[in-house]
C-alpha cells in the first residue's frame, strides 16, 4: 500500500530527527513524507534537509503562519500545504505529529489491517508518554479513539467525510463523520508509539474555549456538552478546564458560529454519543 505522510512541524528541533529516523527505518517505507516547517525560529529547517537530501522521498515545505500556538486551525492549515504537493496516488493519508518514535512496523501492520478489512476507514496505534523513566500509556488515549497525533486515513475514507476541518475539534468530527458514513476505526494496542511530548502543553490562553467551542460546531446540544466537559475536565484534573469548556459553548452559541456538521450529520453524532453514555453506565453498574 501507498502511505503518504504529511508532519506539521513548530520549532521540533529536539524531536524531528527521531520522528522521521524512526519513519525511515520502517519495514514498509513510506512513499512520500513532506515535512512542512510551519515558521519555526529554531534548527527544524536544517534538520530536516539533511533527511531530504539523503531520501528522495522526503520533501521540506517552509511556510510562514502566526506563532501563535491554536490547537486545531493551524496544524490543519499546515497539513493541506503539505497535502496539496501530492498527487492522488496513496491508499493511506497520514497526519502525523514532529514528535512521535513510531515501531520500525507500524505502517507495515496498519497496511495489514487495511488489507485485511475493506470497510476500515482509520487505524492507528497508541501514545506512550515517558513518567519516571517509564513509558507508559497517555492519559487521553482510549481504545475508541485515536489521537490527533497519529491520524491515518484510508483515502476513500478521507475523502467521503470531507478530509480534515480546520478547527479545533477536528480529530473528533473525523471519527464521528467515519462512523456516520459506516467507515470502521481500529486502534491496534500492540503498536506502541512513544509521543515526546505530553497533548497541549504548548497551547496558549487563547485557546481555553475552543474545546468548548468544537462541541458547539459538532451540534452535541448542551447536554451531551456539559457530560463531555465534565469527563474531560475531570480527566485533566482541572475544574477551571469545565468552567472555559461551558462558556466556549455559549460563546460559539451567542455568535452563531458556523457548524461543522450537517443537522444529519449531526442528529446521528448526537445519537451516537447518547448510546455511548448509555452504555458507559450500564456497564459502571454492572461492575458496581
Amino acid at each position: 500500500m501507498n502511505f503518504y505522510i504529511v508532519i506539521p512541524a513548530h520549532n521540533e528541533q529536539s524531536s524531528i530527527g527521531l520522528t522521521i529516523n524512526s519513519l525511515a527505518n520502517q519495514t514498509l517505507l513510506p512513499k512520500r513524507l513532506v515535512i512542512v516547517n510551519d515558521n519555526s525560529t529554531d534548527k527544524t529547517e536544517e534538520i530536516v534537509e539533511v533527511y531530504a537530501e539523503k531520501h528522495d522521498w522526503i520533501h521540506l515545505i517552509n511556510s510562514k503562519s502566526s506563532n501563535e500556538h491554536l490547537p486545531g486551525s493551524k496544524i490543519i492549515n499546515a497539513f493541506y500545504k503539505g497535502f496539496d504537493t501530492l498527487d492522488d496516488n496513496y491508499d493511506v493519508i497520514c497526519k502525523f505529529d514532529a514528535d512521535l518514535i513510531f515501531p520500525d512496523n507500524y505502517l507495515e501492520q496498519l497496511a495489514n489491517h487495511y488489507k485485511e478489512n475493506k470497510r476500515l476507514g482509520m487505524a492507528s496505534g497508541f501514545c506512550y508518554i515517558e513518567k519516571n523513566n517509564d513509558w507508559v500509556l497517555e492519559n487521553l488515549t482510549r481504545k475508541d479513539h485515536i489521537r490527533g497525533a497519529l491520524k491515518a486515513y484510508r483515502k476513500d475514507c478521507f475523502l467521503e467525510i470531507g478530509k480534515l476541518k480546520p478547527s479545533m475539534g477536528w480529530d473528533t468530527v473525523d471519527e464521528l463523520l467515519a462512523k456516520f458514513y459506516n467507515w470502521e476505526i481500529l486502534t491496534d494496542a500492540s503498536l506502541k508509539v512513544k509521543h515526546l511530548k505530553p497533548t497541549g502543553i504548548s497551547y496558549n490562553k487563547a485557546s481555553k474555549y475552543l474545546q468548548g467551542e468544537a462541541m458547539y460546531k459538532m451540534r452535541y446540544g448542551f447536554f451531551i456538552t456539559l457530560i463531555s466537559a465534565i469527563k474531560l475536565a475531570y480527566r485533566k484534573g482541572s475544574f477551571r478546564l469545565f468552567r472555559n469548556y461551558i462558556s466556549g459553548y455559549f460563546k460559539a452559541k451567542k455568535n452563531k458560529t458556523p457548524y461543522l456538521v450537517s443537522e444529519e450529520e449531526g442528529s446521528f453524532i448526537r445519537k451516537l454519543r447518547q448510546d455511548g453514555m448509555k452504555n458507559a453506565l450500564l456497564l459502571k453498574n454492572k461492575r458496581s
